[in-house]
């Protein structure tokens, strides 16, 4: 099989693509044959050495795909060969075939196809759990969504659409707010146009929002921060601008305002029933046409570097996906 791999760490452009053995399932594993993979902002991390996940070099990057089912170790119940998957992990997901755990397969949802499903998991599980368990957005309050065009931003979109939230999309060109106002954004922001407290003034009247979901930090989380309602509630979700934030704790005091951590993999190993019931949810929602991953493109896995430099760059609008055939 061939396989993507990261040997030392580095930029996209140290990565190479080679033949390899193919795995074999051990107890309690599966072997999948990988018909796409989605490349998400944290695989850009991981190659440097820079995520809070770090594989043993070499090693294959990516963390999501979907495929069939090709072989199964022993003690494995649930799941056949044949069977189409999503399926997740730290990395090993840029390969014609990975093995993993059984347990971190879950079918394909009805009408959904590969290149669909290997874009979904991550952002839309990641904006779920966000925006319904560790916030409970209620209808009628306003959302902020900053990063909005990227693949957990159209995702924040559309749950909190669902929701019942008025949506704000902020990011950084028109192009992408085309994007975001697609999947459903009340309102945008050019932030690289506008002021970002200016624009969240007009957009509520002076009242500011209720929630603030931030995959990006850097400079325009206190801004945002800033320009939020009494008890507000700050979503941690990522740092895709490449700078932490160092928020002033007066900030959440003088208005009781929250922040909240949101660890998508970390809350679906422990609360596995809850995570079940998310997936189920969500997979009722796109039966019923509510969400619509945006993949705005497919490349073949020998350009891998070529999508993970897209995304470091932040060209990317929704997802990007690898595709083996």
């Amino acid at each position: 099989m061939k396989a993507v791999l990261c040997k030392q760490f580095g930029p996209p452009e140290s990565l190479v693509v080679e033949d390899l053995p193919s795995p074999k399932a051990g107890p309690g594993e599966a072997v999948v044959s990988v018909k796409a993979a989605g490349v998400n902002f944290p695989d850009v991390l991981v190659i440097q050495n820079k995520y809070q996940v770090k594989p043993q070099l070499p090693f294959s990057p990516g963390s999501e795909f979907a495929g069939v089912v090709k072989e199964l170790g022993a003690g494995v119940t649930g799941v056949k060969p044949g069977d189409r998957v999503i399926g997740f992990s730290s990395h090993g997901a840029f390969a014609e075939e990975v093995k993993l755990e059984a347990a971190k397969l879950l079918p394909i949802p009805p009408g959904m196809d590969f290149t669909q499903a290997s874009a979904f998991l991550l952002t839309y599980g990641t904006s779920y759990h966000a925006l319904k368990n560790r916030v409970a957005i209620a209808r009628g309050e306003t959302l902020l969504v900053l990063g909005a065009a990227g693949g957990v931003g159209v995702a924040a979109i559309e749950i909190g659409k669902i929701l019942g939230a008025r949506v704000i999309a902020a990011a950084s060109s028109d192009d992408k707010l085309a994007v975001c106002r697609e999947h459903g954004a009340d309102e945008t922001i050019n932030y690289a146009a506008e002021d970002l407290r200016e624009g969240i003034k007009r957009a509520t009247g002076g009242k500011g929002v209720d929630v603030i979901y931030d995959p990006v930090g850097g400079a325009y989380a206190e801004a945002a921060l800033r320009s939020s309602s009494w008890r507000a509630r700050y979503l941690v979700i990522g740092f895709a601008g490449g700078e932490i934030p160092k928020i002033p704790l007066n900030l959440p005091l003088l208005m009781e305002r929250s922040i909240i951590g949101v660890y998508w993999g970390e809350w679906a190993r422990r609360a596995p029933a809850e995570f079940a019931a998310s997936l189920q949810e969500l997979a009722a929602w796109f039966a019923q046409g509510k969400l619509k991953p945006h993949v705005s493109a497919t490349y073949p896995l020998a350009q891998a570097a070529r999508a993970l430099r897209d995304m470091a760059d932040r060209k990317v609008k929704g997802k990007v996906v690898l595709v083996t055939t």
